[in-house]
């Protein structure tokens, strides 16, 4: 399979970002009726409106879409795959709500586990090559300017409670994104790039884009995954916020979550559905094989998570902790190939991590003071000491791509450039307690920052470096969604988050001056640049990859020299633990996506291997190791030169 210098440079791309069920038991009389309601708008509605015979009318039409390749069948799952079992899996926290829309919808359960199992946008992305396939819609159209497109809606597709999928939820969605009272501005930047769509048919949606932007089809294509508009006619911004906090709408992907299956703040099953729409469609015939998939929740102990996975009590676990990976791991059940482990190499967006500063609030509305602050946080020696010098340093926003500004500063240990910039920065001399002062308002330099009780370990540290220097970080024990509220309400001096990464740079939605002063975007430090702004507005207009990358670039090295986030390591490889009764491709982790998201899609339960474990475990036998490291996806890419 020959990949374009496009695709090449695409499978190098990444970003930040931030991933609802459906769920619905409708009557079976209802479901039968709507059922027939679509059988009869196939036969009422013509081809060249979305009918039945557009296939043979839509590259006439200038309509595209994507065909599966002969040889990259397995990129779709693996044919061997099997139904059935269910697979367990255990988070740090339960989700702030159930919705994958509106305030506090940005977490990765939302976002990368509902919103994707039990949603659909109208088209997909290439797990490979990033090129569009089909997902709700069979096709689409460009218009020669760019600025318009038209999706013809698969007539087969279905919500979970039987109803048809039709131009009608595309508007909706869109409506509901536009609505401010969801309280997620982001969305309203983002879809209001957008006139409001409009149903040619009920197959065929047509949209028209405000300004040029070569993420026009990009977002609204496969960025948007579409809500029902039977359910959401009776909804404003905040009727939805406050009946779905914790419940969820009908969808039209693989899984549901039933009412009677999210227990708060301790677990929620997804139920694979056996009306899947799509259930015997090439491009998802082989994954989301689970019958069922349960998410227990264990806050703030990552130390209980690990010893459920040794007692059996969920199946798989990353290990994001290097000292468990390199001293813990070696016990009777990995010597004995019961339970696997292995470090998968991918291209998995990194996204960023570190201490994020708001720029709005003392002390660090002072560039000086977050210069200083990372000149004293000593990350080369936590990896040597505490990682085993498992990781690289973060330099950038984009880590690792070719988005990343090669002259971005790398704030190395230097605490006597700390110091002289302290100085520079009135903090002269220190009160009887050793804290440093600001000299003109007599205020002592400190600051609260608040965290779960299971980041102790990286933070006390980092604690004990600046008390040494005189800098007071003052360590306060939340809840995560304790944290993350205080966070997007603008609560905090200081805060250690990770962004996770996404395929496509969007600077906008981070770091656009008109989102600093507003709550529950991402623009969490509160930065604010015209040259980045004029940036951003050019990076909508590239349509080359190498002038989106000269841009990102500059912006990059922008925003590390304002430096709202003191950058901490970066890894390029997921460590994984697992109980040997799964089945799974020979890449075991998405090339794009490497985490979990792979294994609720694409892995199965393997009911002979499930036979072979249980019998090993019973006569103290041993089944074969794995080899440490899987290194398919490098090996691969340097097969096809990339």
């Amino acid at each position: 399979m020959k990949l374009s210098i496009l695709r090449i440079l695409l499978l190098s791309s990444v970003l930040i970002l931030f991933f609802n069920c459906g769920g619905g038991n409708e009557a079976k009389t209802q479901t039968q009726a709507a059922a027939k309601t679509v059988e009869r708008a196939n036969l009422k509605v013509p081809a060249e409106l979305g009918g039945e015979g557009f296939e043979k009318l839509a590259e006439k039409m200038g309509y595209q879409t994507y065909v599966i390749q002969p040889g990259e069948e397995i990129i779709f799952g693996d044919p061997r795959a099997k139904k059935g079992g269910t697979l367990r899996y255990i988070h740090t926290l339960f989700p702030r709500t159930m919705r994958i829309y509106g305030q506090n919808s940005g977490q990765v359960l939302n976002r990368r586990t509902i919103q994707e199992l039990c949603y659909e946008p109208l088209i997909s992305l290439h797990p490979v090559t990033l090129e569009f396939i089909p997902g709700l819609a069979s096709h689409w159209k460009i218009s020669e300017d760019k600025m318009q497109f038209w999706f013809r809606i698969n007539p087969d597709a279905r919500w979970s409670d039987g109803m048809p999928v039709t131009s009608a939820d595309v508007i909706a969605t869109w409506d509901l994104l536009m609505d401010e009272t969801i309280l997620e501005p982001s969305q309203q930047i983002i879809y209001g790039k957008y006139e409001r769509p409009v149903a040619v048919s009920d197959y065929i949606v047509s949209v028209k884009a405000n300004t040029l932007n070569w993420r026009n089809l990009l977002y609204f294509g496969s960025s948007m995954y579409l809500l029902p508009a039977h359910i959401l006619a009776d909804l404003d911004g905040t009727a939805y916020l406050e009946e779905y906090l914790f419940k969820v709408m009908p969808g039209t992907g693989p899984y549901t979550i039933h009412d009677k299956d999210i227990i708060n703040q301790e677990s929620f099953t997804l139920t694979r559905r056996d009306d899947y729409w799509a259930k015997d469609d090439p491009f998802t015939k082989h994954m989301f094989n689970f019958d069922k998939v349960k998410v227990s929740v264990v806050k703030d102990n990552d130390a209980l998570k690990y010893e459920k996975l040794k007692k059996g009590e969920t199946d798989f676990m990353e290990i994001s902790r290097s000292r468990r990976w390199v001293e813990e791991t070696d016990f009777e059940a990995t010597q004995k190939g019961w339970l696997k482990k292995q470090k998968v190499y991918s291209d998995k967006p990194r996204g960023t991590s570190g201490y994020f500063f708001n720029m709005r609030k003392w002390p660090f509305d002072d560039k000086r003071v977050r210069y200083a602050f990372s000149h004293l946080y000593n990350r080369e020696q936590m990896n040597r000491e505490m990682y085993y010098s498992e990781y690289g340093m973060m330099n950038s926003l984009y880590s690792g791509t070719i988005y990343e500004n090669p002259d971005n500063p790398t704030f190395p240990y230097d605490p006597e450039k700390a110091v002289q910039l302290l100085k520079e920065a009135g903090y002269t001399k220190r009160n009887e307690d050793g804290w440093l002062v600001h000299e003109p308002t007599g205020r002592v330099l400190a600051f609260e920052l608040q965290l779960p009780k299971n980041y102790e370990y990286m933070a006390t540290p980092v604690q004990q470096m600046l008390k040494e220097y005189g800098m007071d970080m003052q360590i306060k024990f939340v809840d995560y969604n304790t944290m993350i509220k205080n966070v997007n309400e603008r609560n905090f001096s200081i805060s250690m988050l990770a962004y996770s990464g996404v395929s496509f740079p969007n600077p906008e939605t981070s770091l656009k001056s008109d989102l600093a002063d507003k709550n529950d975007n991402n623009n969490v430090w509160g930065f604010k640049s015209e040259r980045v702004d004029d940036l951003c507005e050019e990076y909508d207009i590239a349509f080359d990859i190498n002038r989106r990358a000269e841009i990102v670039r500059e912006i990059d090295g922008i925003f590390n020299e304002v430096h709202p986030t003191s950058y901490s390591i970066v890894r390029y490889f997921i460590r994984m633990m697992w109980w040997d009764k799964f089945g799974y491709p020979e890449w075991i982790l998405e090339l794009h996506q490497g985490d979990r998201w792979s294994v609720f899609k694409y892995w199965w339960l393997d009911t002979e291997k499930e036979a072979v474990l249980k019998q090993a475990m019973e006569n103290d036998e041993s089944l074969p190791l794995l080899e440490l490291e899987n290194k398919y996806w490098p090996k691969y890419k340097e097969q096809l030169g990339i």
